[in-house]
C-alpha cells in the first residue's frame, strides 16, 4: 500500500518574516528498497492543498507572534517578526500537527525510525544596520540521490556533517553552489529532476534535519538547467524552493531579477550581502545570463551600491580553476570580474569542479567547492594561471564565518557514524600540507 511521509521546510526567513512549507513524498517498496512514488504534485508552490492549515510562530515564551491561515497552498509567509529573534514555529492541517507523529527516513534496504526530532525553529536575519556575525554552509555539485552508490555514500556521509556542525555552530542557512539535483528515475540524463519524486533521495531525505530550521539559497548549475542535461531542471526549481514566492517580492525593490535566470541579493546583516550570480547558459538569448542586458544592469547597481561590510557573490561556474576536468570560465573574467574588483569583493563562491580548490588572483580570493557528492580524484594541472593556493580531492561542504574584520572559510570533510566533523587535508601546490582555516582579512 505504500507509505506517505510528511516533511516539513523553513523555506526563507527575511529580517521580519519566513516562509514555511510543507508536503511530503508517496514510498513503496521496489526490490527490497524504498523510493518514493509517481504521486503527482505533493511537495512546492503547485502541490494541491492538503487542507486548511495555519502557520504559527512562536517566542521564546511559547507566546504565539504571528500566525497565517490559508487553504490555497502548502506554504505560507508569516509576518511581523522582529530582526535577529529566535522562534519557533509549527503547521496544523485541519487542526492537526503537521508531521508530528511517527516518522521514518530512509536507510539502505529499508525505512526506519526516524533518527532525530524536527527541529522547528527559526532565526530571522539581522537588520540592514546592525553588525552582526553570521555562519553560514555551503555545499555545491550534491545533488546525486543517497541511494546511488559511491557518490551517495559521499553525499550522505557530507549531510551527516553538515548536521554535526549545525548542531555545533550557531549555523544561520545553507548556501547551494548549483547542481542540486543530478539523478531521475530514468538516469543521469533523461528527466533528471522532473519530477516531485526525483527529489527525495537528493535533497529532501539527506538534509531533511536541516532544512527543517535553515533557509537553503540556491544558485543554478548546468546540471539543474538543460546546459548539460536533457531536460531543463529550472521549472522543478522554481516550484520545489519556490522561487518565485520568495524572490519576485524583492524584485519590486530592485533586490532580485529572475526572469531570465536567477540573481538575487540577500543583505543578512550590516555585516554581509550574498550575491547569487547566474553563470548557467540562456538558450533562449545565445547567451550567458550575465551577459543579458537587463541582468547585466541589475548586477552593476547592485555591486555598485551596496554598503554591506562584505559582499560575496556566488555562482555555479569558476572564473579560475586548476581543473582538472573543466576549463575556467573565460568570460566572467572580461564580464564580472571587472565589477567584483570595482566593488571592492575579496571572496567568490563556486562549484562546478568536483573537488576543493583555494586560489587568489590580484588579491582576489575563490573557493571551488563542488564535491558534495560528487568527486574528481586526479589532481588539477593549471595551478600558476588559477592562483591556486590549496587544493583536495575530498568530499566536503563549506563553514564560513563572517566577522567585521575578516572571513574565514574551513572546507569539513565527510563524517562517519559516530565521529565529529573534521577538516579536510589540503594540498599546496608544492606538495606540502595544510588543514589551517583559510582567512581574508579586510584590511590586507
Amino acid at each position: 500500500m505504500g507509505h506517505f511521509e510528511p516533511y516539513v521546510q523553513l523555506v526563507d526567513v527575511t529580517d521580519r518574516s519566513a516562509l514555511v512549507a510543507w508536503g511530503g513524498f508517496r514510498l513503496g517498496e521496489h526490490g527490497g528498497g524504498w523510493r518514493a512514488e509517481r504521486a503527482g504534485e505533493t511537495f512546492g508552490v503547485r502541490s494541491e492543498p492538503y487542507g486548511r492549515a495555519a502557520v504559527e510562530v512562536l517566542d521564546g515564551d511559547g507566546t504565539v507572534v504571528g500566525r497565517t491561515v490559508t487553504d490555497e497552498a502548502n506554504h505560507a509567509w508569516v509576518e511581523g517578526l522582529r530582526p535577529g529573534t529566535t522562534y519557533r514555529y509549527r503547521v496544523t492541517v485541519d487542526g492537526e500537527p503537521w508531521a508530528a507523529g511517527r516518522r521514518y527516513d530512509w536507510a539502505p534496504g529499508t525505512l526506519g525510525e526516524a533518527w532525530r526530532p524536527l527541529d522547528q525553529r527559526l532565526r530571522t536575519h539581522a537588520g540592514g544596520d546592525m553588525p552582526d556575525p553570521v555562519t553560514f554552509l555551503a555545499i555545491g555539485d550534491f545533488g546525486v540521490g543517497i541511494g546511488s552508490g559511491a557518490d551517495g555514500e559521499r553525499q550522505l556521509a557530507v549531510a551527516r556533517t553538515m548536521q554535526r556542525l549545525a548542531d555545533a555552530v550557531d549555523v544561520r542557512f545553507v548556501v547551494g553552489l548549483g547542481d542540486s539535483i543530478y539523478h531521475g528515475p530514468e538516469g543521469r540524463m533523461e528527466a533528471t529532476g522532473a519530477h516531485d519524486e526525483d527529489w527525495w533521495l537528493t535533497f529532501f531525505q539527506p538534509y531533511r534535519y536541516l532544512l527543517d530550521h535553515l533557509a537553503f539559497y540556491p544558485t543554478t548549475g548546468n546540471h539543474d538547467s538543460s546546459d548539460t542535461e536533457a531536460s531543463d531542471d529550472r521549472r522543478q526549481l522554481e516550484d520545489n524552493l519556490y522561487l518565485r514566492i520568495r524572490f519576485e517580492p524583492r524584485e519590486e525593490d530592485g533586490r532580485a531579477t529572475i526572469d531570465p535566470g536567477l540573481f538575487y541579493r540577500l543583505r543578512v546583516s550590516a555585516l554581509l550581502e550574498l550575491i547569487c550570480v547566474d553563470t548557467t547558459w540562456g538558450v533562449e538569448r545565445g547567451m550567458h545570463w550575465f551577459d543579458e542586458p537587463g541582468q547585466r544592469a541589475w548586477l552593476e547597481r547592485t555591486l555598485a551600491g551596496s554598503d554591506a561590510v562584505w559582499q560575496v557573490p556566488f555562482s555555479h561556474h569558476p572564473a579560475w580553476g586548476a581543473g582538472p576536468h573543466h576549463e575556467p570560465m573565460a568570460e566572467q573574467l572580461g564580464r564580472l570580474v571587472p565589477l567584483y574588483r570595482q566593488a571592492g569583493v575579496r571572496l567568490l563562491l563556486h562549484g562546478h569542479e568536483h573537488n576543493f580548490q583555494h586560489g587568489v588572483v590580484d588579491d582576489l580570493h575563490y573557493v571551488v567547492s563542488g564535491a558534495g557528492g560528487k568527486l574528481e580524484r586526479r589532481t588539477p594541472t593549471r595551478f600558476a594561471e588559477a592562483g591556486t593556493q590549496t587544493w583536495a580531492a575530498e568530499p566536503h561542504c563549506l563553514l564560513v564565518q563572517v566577522w567585521p574584520d575578516r572571513l574565514v572559510v574551513v572546507p569539513y570533510g565527510p563524517t562517519p557514524a559516530g565521529a565529529e566533523p573534521a577538516p579536510i587535508a589540503r594540498l599546496r601546490p608544492d606538495g606540502t600540507v595544510t588543514d589551517e582555516p583559510i582567512v581574508i582579512r579586510r584590511d590586507a
